[in-house]
């Protein structure tokens, strides 16, 4: 079955930058598409940014538009986030989700498949 582990996540200053990892075992990944979710403490979960299985992406919020961007290596089963330009408000805990449909939907309740977390904290 389809298990996915986020890893990546750390303590950062404002202004530095994490990559955070999405490794899939089980199936390969490239039958799905898979979103990064985030959510903080007291907030409700929401997306970040999606890929399809063709490559192609969407980013959710305009917050993170021009700093994250999600990239997939077929050859590692892996779907990454890159997050250059942190700011304390993206502070939180970092999902990765699959979806067999790959409609990449901005709403949690559509997906599936979820890894367990990994924490992002931007302070100085």
């Amino acid at each position: 079955q389809l298990q996915l582990v986020e890893s990546g996540g750390g303590a950062v200053q404002p202004g530095g930058s994490l990559r955070l990892s999405c490794a899939a075992s089980g199936v390969t990944l490239d039958y799905y598409a898979i979103g990064w979710f985030r959510q903080a403490p007291g907030k409700e979960r929401e997306g970040v940014s999606c890929i399809r299985r063709t490559g192609d992406s969407t980013t959710y919020p305009d917050s993170v538009k021009g700093r994250f961007t999600i990239s997939r290596d077929n050859a590692k089963n892996t779907v990454y986030l890159q997050m250059n330009s942190l700011k304390p408000e993206d502070t939180a805990v970092y999902y990765c989700a699959a979806d067999r449909l790959g409609l990449c939907s901005s709403s949690s309740r559509s997906w599936h498949y979820w890894g367990q977390g990994t924490q992002v904290t931007v302070s100085s």
